[in-house]
């Protein structure tokens, strides 16, 4: 995390020195290292979706729904993360578009998961 925290410092002093002579270059300079970072994560993530799946295959949980909500997280970080560089642009209209998007399709791959949930509970629930 301090290599991260570091690089990210660095580069937001050096986007500010450069900001007001080459404002697209600051703008390029903060896109790709914030891509690199992102980059740098991936095996991290690899990781943490692997130790999960393993879980709940242990725990004996279907894995269509396992995949489903890393899905929906993956969806909500790639939202954020694409709605942030558009920020940085000064393309707010456009990040909220991206956000707006994100949502949707969060909800879209939710509707299957609440469906099972809502099912479950209408069969544990007493007949009259």
């Amino acid at each position: 995390m301090l290599q991260i925290a570091g690089i990210a410092l660095i580069t937001t002093f050096l986007a500010l020195a450069i900001k007001d002579q080459k404002p697209n270059f600051a703008f390029l300079l903060v896109l790709f290292v914030g891509s690199g970072i992102f980059i740098f994560l991936v095996d991290q993530i690899q990781v943490i979706l692997t130790m999960i799946e393993q879980l709940a295959a242990n725990a004996n949980i279907n894995m269509m729904y396992v995949k489903t909500i890393l899905k929906i997280i993956g969806i909500a970080y790639i939202a954020e993360f694409a709605a942030h560089i558009s920020k940085d642009a000064g393309l707010g209209a456009i990040a909220a578009k991206v956000e707006l998007a994100g949502k949707i399709l969060i909800l879209a791959m939710a509707v299957p998961i609440l469906t099972a949930m809502i099912e479950t509970i209408i069969q544990m629930m007493p007949a009259r």
